[in-house]
């Protein structure tokens, strides 16, 4: 009966010596700072790397290779956010959990000329605007209402979104 009750006891203590207290990832409140092309100083050109030690409470995240689904990324879809890094863009959805420096998250398609100006390219369901760090893709509802934000380093004539 000893040799039962120490052998029960050794294989409850031995699996606790494997456990381990892992902490959760605090990721501070996401702000876009739409005019500087930046989410929280982390900037489209950053690779995977280096946006998830900035910001690691991650969702998922893929590396950057030519079989990666859009060339990799870092996303947080909890948050609907998402970071591009071989194609250098983030992308901004409806549901977005943060702040953005200009309101244009269901701004009126009207009301963007005062912050944005004209835009570069204008399409049915986008607008692309021309900024001082590349460019800016607004898409819209059929209510004329903004649900979606792009914005890389690059131009209108070189970016590669994806699909």
């Amino acid at each position: 009966m000893k040799k039962i009750i120490l052998f029960a006891s050794l294989a409850i203590f031995s699996s606790s010596v494997y456990a381990q207290l892992k902490t959760t990832p605090v990721c501070p409140v996401f702000t876009v700072n739409i005019l500087d092309g930046k989410v929280n100083e982390v900037l489209p050109t950053y690779t995977v790397g280096q946006i998830k030690e900035r910001l690691p409470c991650f969702t998922s995240s893929e590396e950057e290779s030519t079989t990666a689904k859009c060339g990799g990324g870092v996303f947080f879809k909890d948050r609907d956010i998402y970071f591009y890094t071989s194609r250098d863009y983030i992308e901004i959805g409806p549901k977005f959990k943060g702040k953005l420096s200009l309101p244009l998250m269901g701004a009126s398609r009207n009301g963007l000329f005062k912050w944005l100006g004209n835009p570069k390219i204008k399409d049915v369901n986008w607008d692309a605007y021309t900024t001082s760090y590349g460019i800016l893709i607004l898409y819209f509802t059929k209510a004329n209402k903004v649900t979606k934000i792009q914005f890389s380093n690059q131009s209108a004539e070189t970016i590669k979104l994806c699909e």
